[in-house]
């Protein structure tokens, strides 16, 4: 049995920049995985980073490749996705499991203090969403099972966000 295809991806880096991550997703291994899984749209939104070095022979004529750094709101772009591939900031996971899309997301490791892996492991055990690094892109995408995660609950971005706050501290 053929399993779901996922025509409209949207990678999301957040306000910042996160070069290793649009440079993972412009990796030919990476775009094999969602060539495979098919994607026929993809849109980065790449932050304050550099313009991607889009190399159309990598994507060819099946897949639509657009990028821009900010705007306003991203909800129409996740609304819009079949899967995120998000960096792991709390506000970007809330808004994209709130809507109820397929949610993976790449932990940015050069951050110093980073609390993204704990916020995503954590995620991951309770079954939300799945979680690699930019080196492991290809092989989680490969991996699959998208379908199988969880909807986030209606109503816990509030329990959610006490989460963090404990989490951190406050």
């Amino acid at each position: 049995m053929k399993g779901p295809t996922y025509e409209r991806v949207f990678v999301t880096v957040g306000t910042t920049q996160f070069e290793d991550l649009i440079n993972a997703v412009n990796d030919a291994a990476v775009v094999a995985e969602l060539r495979r899984m098919g994607c026929r749209k993809l849109v980065l939104q790449i932050g304050r980073g550099r313009d991607p070095k889009i190399v159309p022979d990598l994507y060819g004529n099946d897949i639509e490749v657009q990028f821009y750094d900010l705007k306003s709101s991203i909800a129409e772009d996740i609304e819009q996705a079949d899967l995120v591939i998000s960096h792991a900031g709390a506000g970007s996971c809330i808004e994209v499991l709130g809507a109820g899309k397929p949610l993976l997301v790449v932990v940015n490791e050069t951050l110093m203090d980073n609390h993204q892996t704990e916020l995503a492991d954590q995620l991951f055990k309770e079954g939300h969403l799945k979680y690699c690094t930019p080196s492991t892109l290809a092989q989680t995408l490969a991996e699959g099972g998208f379908n199988r995660l969880k909807k986030f609950p209606p109503g816990s971005a509030k329990e959610f966000v006490s989460y963090l706050d404990a989490f951190m501290g406050f």
